[in-house]
């Protein structure tokens, strides 16, 4: 346990919420895994995450102060509200900053959007690094993108760059009754697509599953394919000399990745490199972490690993013993 001074990451996401109480390098104390609560809707959720928050900072500094808070969340965050924030009913009008704020009165406060925190940490020290211009992919809950260029993520004049869930499908869109790519092309949207009532598969199980059913093979392959169009298309844009995706999905990696490649080889002037991110599924909150650890002063080691190493594996909770299991937090 600590009594020197620590700084707390918090990755607000659309299915899970990931924690982790750090020292001033960087180096990881504590941490865990918790569902979302998106069920239950914005406040739930939030609320939740601060108490697992707190719960991690009571088992693994009790003692010490914090030093700053880094967030991380989906959607583009202000002080009092969240844009573009689909995901969780209710965390659009979420005024997160304020909040937050609130929860760690007192404290240095920093947030970014998920995706874009994500990248900037692959940038600093994962799979992006070097690699000028690049694009991260996260593929999760939901669908998004972020450029990197000199080694900076672009922000975009109202912070939406690489907001590609927006991006449209079809010319008859234009002026119409739109539907988003996220709509087609997201966790979310794998799950509506291939649902029978009263089952919903999870998009892990609908990949599982379709090595044995046609059905669901055939909507893998169009749901990887019209992704493919749309990378090949940034990837024209952009002339990245590498892509890195990151995200739940990826853990159906060498599904998807394939298709992506063979996509950008036949399609692009000047393919570039694809790969998987070096902290596929943590890079959101390592990105957190770093905002926090920059806030504090502090000088996070350089390769990058220090919010994935840890002392204390476990996490526990003060979870409520009518809390259902799925709620309760696991070791990361």
């Amino acid at each position: 346990m600590s009594s020197s001074p620590v700084v707390l990451g918090i990755d607000f996401g659309g299915t899970k919420i990931a924690v982790a109480v750090c020292d001033l390098t960087g180096r990881r104390l504590g941490g865990g895994v918790v569902a979302s609560l998106a069920e239950r809707g914005a406040r739930a959720s939030f609320d939740f995450g601060v108490q697992s928050a707190r719960q991690l900072l009571a088992d693994y500094a009790p003692e010490a102060s914090v030093a700053a808070v880094g967030v991380s969340t989906f959607g583009i965050p202000f002080d009092d509200r969240v844009e573009l924030a689909p995901a969780i009913d209710g965390w659009g009008a979420l005024p997160i900053g304020r909040e937050l704020r609130a929860a760690f009165p007192g404290v240095p406060v920093r947030i970014a959007n998920d995706a874009k925190a994500a990248a900037q940490a692959e940038a600093r020290w994962g799979a992006l690094a070097h690699a000028d211009p690049a694009i991260y992919l996260n593929l999760g809950t939901g669908l998004a993108a972020a450029v990197v260029a000199h080694g900076q993520v672009l922000a975009g004049r109202n912070g939406a760059a690489g907001e590609i869930g927006y991006s449209l499908r079809d010319r008859t869109d234009v002026g119409g009754p739109e539907v988003r790519l996220e709509d087609m092309v997201s966790g979310l949207a794998l799950q509506r697509r291939a649902a029978s009532p009263p089952l919903r598969p999870t998009a892990a199980e609908i990949f599982g599953a379709a090595a044995e059913d046609p059905d669901l093979d055939n909507l893998i392959t169009d749901f990887v394919d019209e992704l493919a169009f749309h990378v090949v298309n940034m990837a024209i844009l952009i002339d990245p000399a590498r892509i890195a995706a990151g995200g739940g999905l990826t853990r159906s990696w060498d599904r998807i990745e394939p298709r992506l490649t063979a996509a950008l080889r036949a399609s692009v002037p000047y393919p570039p490199e694809l790969v998987l991110g070096r902290y596929p599924h943590d890079a959101p909150l390592l990105g957190a972490v770093a905002l926090a650890v920059d806030a504090a002063g502090g000088t996070a080691n350089g390769d990058g690993r220090f919010a994935l190493e840890t002392t204390n594996s476990h996490y526990r909770s003060n979870v409520p013993e009518s809390t259902p299991s799925t709620e309760r937090v696991t070791e990361q």
